[in-house]
C-alpha cells in the first residue's frame, strides 16, 4: 500500500514529459484519446460529423441499443477548450490515484465512474438529450478521493485531504454556475466514485 503523507501536494507535477508518461501510462493514454478524437473532429481530411453521430450520448439511440455510447461519450469532447480543460483535470487528479492504486484499478474507476454518470443521464434526461466530455469519470476520481478521506485517513495527509475537499466544493459549485454542463452527470459521477471507494477501500 503506497502512502501519501507528507506537507507537499500530491497535485504538484515535477516529472519530465518521458518520466510522466513512464510513470502515468494510463492518465497518459487517456490523454492521448482525447487530443486525437478532437483533432479527427476539426482536421478535414476526415468526415468531422461522423464521430459526434456516432460517439455522442443520445439518450434516444441507447434507448434503441446503442449502449457503446454509455462509453464514447467520455472520451469526446465538443471543443478545444472543452477538452483542454478535462485533459488538464486528469492531468492534476490522476496521477496520484494512478501510483495509489495501480493502472488496472485505476482505469476501472475512471471509467465506471464514467459509466455511472452516463447511465444517469440516460434514465433522468430526456431522450432528446446529447451530451459528451470526461467530466462525470473526472468527478468520480473526486469521489474515490473523498471516500479515502473518510474511509483510509492514513493514506493521505492533512493538507493534500484539504486541498482535494476544497477543490471538490469548488467544482460542485461551478457545476450549478457555469452554461451547458450536464448537472446529473457530474453529481453521479461524484457519487459513483464515491462508492466505488467505499466498496474497494480495503
Amino acid at each position: 500500500m503506497m502512502i501519501v503523507r507528507g506537507g507537499f501536494s500530491i497535485f504538484t507535477r515535477t516529472e519530465s514529459f518521458r518520466e510522466f508518461i513512464r510513470y502515468y501510462p494510463i492518465v497518459s493514454a487517456i490523454v492521448a484519446i482525447h487530443i486525437s478524437l478532437y483533432l479527427l473532429t476539426i482536421l478535414p481530411i476526415f468526415p468531422n460529423y461522423w464521430f459526434f453521430e456516432h460517439f455522442s450520448g443520445v439518450n434516444l439511440y441507447i434507448m434503441e441499443g446503442e449502449f457503446w455510447r454509455l462509453i464514447t461519450p467520455i472520451f469526446m469532447h465538443s471543443g478545444f477548450s472543452h477538452m483542454l480543460f478535462n485533459s488538464f483535470s486528469i492531468v492534476l487528479f490522476g496521477p496520484a490515484l494512478e501510483r495509489l492504486l495501480g493502472g488496472g484499478r485505476f482505469l476501472f474507476i475512471y471509467l465506471a465512474s464514467g459509466i455511472i454518470a452516463n447511465v444517469a443521464t440516460f434514465i433522468l434526461e430526456p431522450l432528446t438529450y446529447t451530451h459528451v466530455g470526461s467530466s462525470g469519470a473526472i468527478f468520480g476520481l473526486f469521489g474515490y478521493y473523498i471516500a479515502m478521506i473518510i474511509f483510509q485517513k492514513n493514506r493521505l495527509s492533512k493538507e493534500n485531504s484539504q486541498i482535494i475537499i476544497t477543490l471538490c466544493v469548488v467544482s460542485l459549485i461551478m457545476t450549478f454556475i457555469q452554461p451547458n454542463i450536464n448537472i446529473t452527470a457530474h453529481l453521479f459521477g461524484l457519487l459513483g466514485g464515491f462508492f466505488l471507494g467505499y466498496v474497494l477501500k480495503k
